[in-house]
């Protein structure tokens, strides 16, 4: 039997929202998130509205924090999947946006076409598949290859690390393409967002905001928010620095659940 939840405008704290990241703050990167976060998480929800805010789709999403038998917008008040480019408000669909509508067909091949030339030539230990994957809001480029292995991520995130590939390739695209008003977003282990400039994480605060306007509705005053990349140039940043946010960094899943058991009084 599915939990209960309070209404969102009777949560025990009022007018306060939880925001998530995904990889590396709710799960290891790109695996499931644990047991015994997920009871925290549903603990944490009878005190506050919750969300997670992640950059890949909602399948992905689904494997990670759900299950066979449990959709994942079953789990949270608000789902921004795409940094809320896809999202659901306790498991209803609202209005969502496309990255290709916005730069055209013309540009983006152009974006894609250099990308891919730029990849050919990178002289990096291994390579695997998958280098573009088109989303619906943004396109996620990995010098690796998403399909890659677990060890392998791991194998190429220290390499990148010590070797800095992804901030060359980004600072590459930035000189090349900064005239069509886009951002490139390092995130995760192995990959980085491009989406046009606004469309990061902060783009889902647009949702919470609108949460006001509704008949039932909430007006969030304060929205937490939690991630791990959160240095400039990370994916979090943005959010995490947005003055509607009060940002927590964190170092991982066992660092979260740390930190919202000793803020929230979860013991």
């Amino acid at each position: 039997m599915a939990a209960s939840y309070p209404p969102l405008a009777e949560r025990e704290i009022k007018n306060t929202i939880c925001l998530f990241d995904v990889d590396g703050t709710l799960t290891p990167a790109r695996l499931s998130a644990s047991p015994e976060m997920l009871d925290l998480l549903a603990r944490l929800r009878q005190k506050v509205a919750i969300g997670f805010v992640g950059g890949s789709d909602l399948a992905k999403q689904q494997e990670q924090l759900g299950s066979a038998d449990v959709n994942v917008t079953s789990l949270f008040d608000f789902c921004f999947a795409e940094n809320g480019l896809t999202a659901f408000r306790l498991g209803e669909p609202l209005p969502s946006n496309s990255f290709i509508r916005w730069i055209g067909e013309e540009q983006y091949k152009e974006l894609v076409r250099f990308i891919l030339h730029y990849l050919a030539d990178l002289e990096i230990p291994i390579k695997r598949g998958t280098f573009v994957e088109f989303r619906n809001g943004m396109i996620n480029v990995s010098p690796i290859g998403r399909n890659a292995s677990v060890q392998e991520r791991l194998e190429f995130e220290a390499y990148d690390k010590q070797h800095g590939v992804r901030k060359a390739f980004v600072e590459k695209l930035r000189e090349r393409f900064g005239h069509l008003g886009l951002t490139f977003a390092i995130g995760g282990q192995i990959s980085f967002d491009v989406f046009p400039n606004g469309w990061d994480k902060t783009y889902c605060l647009q949702h919470v905001e609108n949460e006001a306007k509704r008949p039932d509705g909430v007006r969030y005053t304060t929205i937490h928010f939690f991630g791990d990349k959160t240095f400039e140039g990370g994916n979090d940043y943005e959010i995490y620095t947005d003055s509607r946010t009060i940002g927590h960094s964190v170092t991982g899943p066992e660092d979260t659940m740390a930190q919202l058991k000793k803020l929230f009084d979860l013991e």
